[in-house]
């Protein structure tokens, strides 16, 4: 291994200890107490360190939630995997969304709630947040006109779920039956 490929290995397992770092303060203690200032004293590195790998804490949050799109896009395909295709893959699917959302609400809020410079629905959006989009698509029936716009639509109405079960505003025991409602709806569409 030469010089350059390991400079490249240490920077990317610095990287490493960074987001991770940045993740259990946050699962912990919730994003505002992600500060660069805290990162650096976390993992010994002096706060210069920090910001040769990301510009700033905006940067370790998209970051963060790069991973936790690559996490779901997993997840998501996993659950499509343990059933046959149509309704029942999709409503694994839309449930293994609402269990990630539920099981990891810091990493899913810098996913896809605090502020980013991560581009969604463009052609150049990062490869980990178009494989998340995929995973969502492959269980969307293909008789739909427009498939790209159902995949919108089902994401979105799972946003809104994740989001209003986590605020206490919808009943959470009719979980099962929204889910059914959405599946439902999607297949007519």
């Amino acid at each position: 291994m030469g010089v350059s490929e390991r400079k490249a290995r240490q920077r990317a397992e610095r990287e490493g200890h960074i987001t991770a770092a940045a993740r259990s303060i946050a699962a912990s203690e919730g994003w505002s107490a992600v500060t660069v200032r805290r990162l650096a004293a976390e993992i010994e590195y002096t706060q210069p360190v920090l910001y040769s790998h990301f510009e700033n804490r905006e940067a370790i949050v998209a970051a963060v939630a790069l991973e936790g799109f690559r996490e779901l896009a997993i997840a998501l395909r996993q659950a499509a995997q343990e059933c046959a295709e149509g309704r029942e893959a999709a409503r694994k699917v839309a449930t293994a969304y609402l269990a990630f959302a539920a099981e990891q609400p810091a990493l899913y809020e810098a996913m896809f709630t605090m502020a980013s410079s991560l581009r969604f629905a463009q052609g150049d959006a990062r490869p980990e947040l178009q494989d998340a989009f995929a995973a969502l698509t492959a269980v969307v029936p293909a008789s739909n006109g427009d498939v790209e716009l159902a995949t919108e639509t089902l994401w979105a109405a799972l946003h809104g779920l994740v989001e209003l079960e986590r605020s206490g505003r919808i009943r959470p025991s009719a979980r099962n039956e929204r889910l059914a409602l959405v599946v439902d709806g999607l297949a007519r569409f």
